[in-house]
């Protein structure tokens, strides 16, 4: 670091460049709850599947913003909000929603910037998942 920069800035030929993380949770209490209810073989599955789905809508959105397509973007960007949830990825959920509540005001800056927070914690919190997944086999 130069210039007194602060953890996760780097500063590149007098350019500020920021770091942007995603420190994610997966609620282990709603996903506990899935495993007893279904029972583990069963639970993989869902969640699998959930998360499958969750990285095609996440990808969908990314597509539908970039080709102006509002009113698709914002159903797959609603959609991950329950999906999300029903698998204790409460941030995601809560993020999902945040975009939708930007496409909604019609707002394309604050649009702009949850998508990408979106597309960061789903990254983040599908490899939390899958990581999960790997040491539940």
């Amino acid at each position: 670091m130069r210039g007194g920069a602060s953890p996760g800035v780097r500063v590149v030929n007098n350019v500020v460049v920021l770091d942007q993380t995603e420190s994610v949770r997966l609620e282990s209490e709603r996903l506990g709850s899935l495993y007893r209810q279904m029972g583990p073989e069963d639970a993989d599955d869902v969640v699998g599947r959930a998360a499958e789905e969750l990285a095609l809508r996440l990808s969908h959105c990314e597509t539908q913003w970039r080709q102006k397509d509002a009113q698709g973007f914002r159903k797959s960007a609603r959609s991950l909000v329950a999906i999300a949830d029903q698998i204790g990825m409460l941030k995601l959920a809560r993020v999902a929603g945040d975009v939708t509540a930007c496409i909604d005001r019609d707002d394309a800056v604050a649009t702009a910037a949850t998508l990408a927070r979106l597309l960061r914690v789903g990254e983040t919190s599908l490899s939390a998942v899958w990581d999960l997944q790997d040491v539940t086999l």
